[in-house]
């Protein structure tokens, strides 16, 4: 039996959207929402969306790298969002949405880097793609617990409906194969 597990950290817009995404990803163990990339500690939500942390929103996915590879992973991150708006997701804007992929290590870093240049080479995108990879560097915090599995408990608040559910049905659409059994 497999015991090894890897996280990545990644965000691209709202962490809601991806939270709801890679809970439903076969492989995916795990998604934790919450912040890196800033200069303040402990940030709130608050504080976050106010813009002055310097952090971004994002999720901490632990998966089976038996299962589920880190470049699937980051495939899917390219699937759901728009890797090309800087500091932004449609009306999410902000540099705390922006599109951003945290390293844990340098063989993660080499993958990200490797993804983004085939994905442009690729044209798959009209815009320049604006993806940060960066190492996390320890410099991530939890979300507050009432952020956890927010969709699944939302599904019919006016952003999870319009927003968050969009992107799931895209996913599912896009990456039936990688859905895990309800």
């Amino acid at each position: 039996m497999n015991q090894t597990v890897e996280t990545a950290t990644l965000g691209g817009g709202c962490f809601w959207c991806l939270e709801a995404v890679y809970l439903r990803v076969e492989g995916v163990l795990a998604v934790e929402s919450g912040y890196a990339g800033g200069h303040v500690a402990n940030p709130t939500y608050e504080q976050v969306c106010d813009g002055q942390t310097g952090h971004a929103e994002v999720v901490n996915v632990t998966f089976d790298p038996v299962r589920i590879g880190y470049r699937e992973i980051l495939d899917i991150f390219f699937g759901i969002h728009d890797p090309t708006q800087l500091d932004r997701q449609g009306n999410d804007v902000g540099e705390q949405y922006r599109s951003v992929i945290f390293t844990h290590s340098a063989a993660q870093r080499e993958t990200a880097l490797q993804a983004i240049r085939e994905i442009a080479a690729e044209g798959v995108f009209d815009g320049q793609i604006v993806t940060q990879v960066q190492p996390l560097d320890g410099n991530y915090f939890p979300a507050e617990a009432y952020h956890q599995n927010y969709f699944a408990q939302h599904a019919d608040q006016g952003y999870c409906a319009a927003v968050v559910a969009p992107k799931v049905a895209k996913f599912r659409q896009k990456f039936v194969h990688r859905l895990k059994p309800e």
